[in-house]
């Protein structure tokens, strides 16, 4: 049996380890509620950002000196965040500035909207005095600039000279996955909303059926990007999913002027064209 010298020994061994323990929980959970409350400022902060449609710039000497009467707009893809469209600015930046100045259109996360978009560039154009509008439409963002140069040209009279489809889809049947596709669209036509963890559930989802187009940390990444605050809302996602199940190319027949249009794709999907200005899509 211990004596009593044990007892109060035990005692004080406890007090020293529950000191211990006290200081390092406090201390995990105030760097866990700091890093928390930095995260919800900084997303407060994007959201409040990103309520509008904005045009997003990328600075070049080289262009700004020799086509400042010029600029490129490049109509981001579907899920495309405002990051990595000025990403893809860049990574085009040593073709695109030899024929204007570079500005990419940064989607709403309130939801796209095209009459938006058209005030947004048509103000820019104006603010940066642009007589030559060159539009570049990557993936999804074919279809919003085909619109846009219709709407710029029936309600503001500008024309815009040329746009490149990048890979653009015509029409609802180029998606592959639509049974998923018409159940968001209805959804959202509904009033329905995803949250954010279901999105990004379902990024995972669909990147490990399609798994053999990227590597597993393409996929990793790729669901982990859907789930930070500088992604695109769940709100925009199926908004643009709605614009895409009713776009109609054939309504733009006719309505783009002497706009000149190309179109480049994957090669394994067929050969490459350029059309003037009939059909925008491939």
């Amino acid at each position: 049996m211990d004596g009593p010298g044990d007892a109060d020994a035990r005692v004080l061994r406890h007090a020293a380890e529950l000191k211990r323990f006290s200081r390092r929980s406090f201390l995990i959970g105030t760097g866990s509620a700091s890093v928390l409350a930095a995260d919800m400022l900084f997303t407060r902060r994007v959201q409040a950002e990103r309520r509008v449609h904005r045009i997003l710039t990328v600075p070049d000497e080289t262009a700004e000196k020799y086509y400042p009467h010029a600029s490129w707009f490049l109509f981001p893809g579907y899920k495309t965040s405002w990051e990595e469209a000025l990403w893809i600015l860049n990574a085009l930046r040593g073709a695109l500035n030899k024929r204007g100045r570079l500005a990419a259109v940064g989607y709403s996360n309130t939801g796209l909207d095209i009459d938006e978009i058209v005030i947004a560039v048509v103000e820019h154009a104006r603010a940066h005095q642009l007589d030559t509008l060159y539009f570049y439409g990557h993936s999804f963002g074919g279809m919003v600039a085909t619109q846009v140069a219709a709407r710029l040209r029936e309600l503001h009279g500008i024309e815009v000279a040329f746009i490149l489809l990048d890979s653009s889809p015509y029409s609802k049947y180029d998606v592959l996955d639509q049974s998923w596709f018409e159940g968001v669209v209805f959804l959202y036509e509904s009033g329905f909303r995803f949250p954010t963890v279901v999105r990004g559930g379902y990024e995972l989802g669909e990147r490990m059926l399609h798994k053999d187009e990227r590597s597993w940390a393409q996929v990793v990444d790729q669901t982990l990007e859907q789930l930070s605050p500088i992604a695109p809302s769940s709100v925009l996602i199926q908004s643009e999913s709605a614009y895409i199940y009713h776009f109609d190319a054939t309504r733009f027949v006719g309505k783009l002027g002497g706009t000149r249009m190309a179109f480049i794709g994957n090669p394994a999907t067929g050969p490459w064209t350029t059309r003037r200005p009939a059909t925008p899509g491939p």
